[in-house]
């Protein structure tokens, strides 16, 4: 059997390749939609894709099952479980609870495992030339290294009304049903750290039944319905708003990209009248950069492995943009940005150069260092605003912080004043530095970025509440 797991550490997102290497075939499951390094691997293994699989219709990422499919003429395996409202607009194999999928001598059984939804599945694999028994258990978004899938993303992202509390009781049965498989079975989960489908997700990227039944939280509350559904609602992340739309895009039928584009370096006057005709630009360099020069109206959505993130949060998909990126991060970004589905890139420039060279005149943000917000901290005529999650400001914040979270900053432009002294901050910068930009783009200009945030207010030793 050839197994590889294959992760974006952009979206904390797991996919696999399992092949039968005596039949030469292989099976993708929950592909991103840069499928190119599928295909790769397979071809690297002298194997053709034919089988792909889904645990589920995603939130947080558009699946790349049908651009792989198109590439290689695979079947898709998708569910067939959740009911009328969660079934696949688009042609595939449904699959059931039950259903066993051979391919070569590999065997892969569906199990439906629904809570964070309701047609969510599970895979589980058999090798049958080294045993009859299973091997791996492939979760999508139900079981994850130390936790569990959140029921609430269809009610908080999607506006689908009553189905957390649904979803939290399925999620329970799913649960036990899970408890119930043998020690030994590997877990592969869908997602790791830093993904938006739970709270508490571990680094490392599988694990097994066995382990999970001591260390994960959700298999501790085993005569205990209540409290598992109350800490399984508590306290999860702001879902980013692009969730919904990957909801409806990953349901319905939609148009492919195959390839990966190539972005067209935009001359200053092609950049002059976009920005004219109100075309967002985002700024991909680092926030340092940015701080000492930017283009007016450009918001500053760093190229990191948060990138994809922010841009769902600001970013419509109905609109057009432009990227300022240096040009060895555009394959980067660009495979960065389809992955959620962001795919109206009008072109980019290298440098600020290209706005300067008409004329234009670039902005420096106005920062703050460790003394200054200290003294700033006793004016009565200066207001705070955290813009980090709920969590973490409830977990502690600078005495008399406002709270206004970086995501939904533009829907909450009513609560940051706009006659006193308004400085800014989160955790290191980065969040801090797209709110700036954000902010100065709407015509603030009383705005004061304290970069360093809470790592350096903690690191000296202040008092937080």
């Amino acid at each position: 059997m050839l197994f590889q797991h294959v992760y974006d550490k952009s979206l904390a997102q797991a996919s696999y390749l399992i092949g039968c290497q005596k039949a030469g075939v292989a099976a993708v499951i929950d592909p991103k939609r840069d499928v190119d390094t599928y295909i790769d691997i397979a071809a690297q293994n002298n194997m053709k894709i034919t089988h792909i699989f889904e645990t589920h219709i995603h939130a947080d990422f558009l699946s790349g099952a049908r651009e792989l499919a198109a590439l290689t003429g695979a079947d898709m395996y998708l569910s067939d479980e959740g009911g009328p409202d969660w079934q696949y607009e688009f042609q595939h194999k449904g699959v059931k609870d039950g259903d066993k999928i051979k391919m070569g001598n590999l065997i892969f059984e569906v199990i439906h495992t629904p809570g964070h939804t309701p047609e969510s599945i599970s895979f589980m694999l058999t090798d049958t030339p080294a045993s009859k028994e299973p091997v791996m258990l492939f979760t999508g978004d139900f079981v994850f290294v130390g936790d569990v899938g959140r029921p609430d993303l269809l009610e908080k992202a999607a506006g689908l009304k009553g189905t957390q509390d649904a979803g939290a009781l399925q999620m329970y049965d799913s649960i036990r049903k899970f408890s119930d498989l043998p020690d030994y079975i590997q877990v592969w989960p869908g997602h790791g750290a830093g993904s938006a489908c739970g709270k508490a997700l571990g680094a490392v990227p599988s694990t097994t039944v066995g382990y999970e039944k001591i260390r994960n939280w959700a298999l501790q509350y085993e005569e205990n319905r209540k409290g598992f559904i109350d800490y399984l609602l508590a306290d999860q992340p702001e879902p980013p708003k692009y969730f919904a739309m990957m909801k409806k895009l990953n349901k319905v039928d939609r148009p492919l990209l195959t390839e990966i584009p190539v972005l067209k370096e935009l001359s200053s006057s092609e950049l002059m009248d976009a920005l004219g005709k109100g075309i967002k630009l985002i700024d991909a360099r680092n926030k340092v950069d940015f701080a000492e020069g930017f283009i007016p109206g450009s918001i500053n959505i760093q190229g990191n492995n948060s990138f994809a993130t922010w841009a769902g949060w600001f970013l419509n998909y109905d609109e057009k943009f432009i990227l300022l990126a240096d040009e060895s991060q555009l394959d980067d970004l660009t495979r960065k940005l389809m992955r959620i589905g962001l795919d109206n890139i009008m072109g980019y420039i290298p440098s600020t150069q290209s706005y300067t060279a008409t004329g234009g005149t670039l902005k420096s943000a106005k920062t703050l260092n460790y003394d200054d917000f200290k003294t700033a901290l006793k004016d009565q005529n200066t207001q705070i605003i955290d813009l980090r999650g709920v969590t973490e400001y409830n977990a502690g914040h600078v005495k008399g912080a406002d709270n206004v979270f970086v995501g939904t900053i533009m829907n909450n432009i009513d609560k940051i004043s706009k006659d006193k002294k308004v400085i800014i901050h989160c955790q290191g910068g980065d969040r801090a530095s797209i709110a700036y930009s954000l902010l100065t783009k709407e015509g603030f200009e009383n705005i004061y970025n304290y970069s360093p945030g809470m790592s350096e207010w903690i690191l000296k030793g202040e008092e937080i509440v």
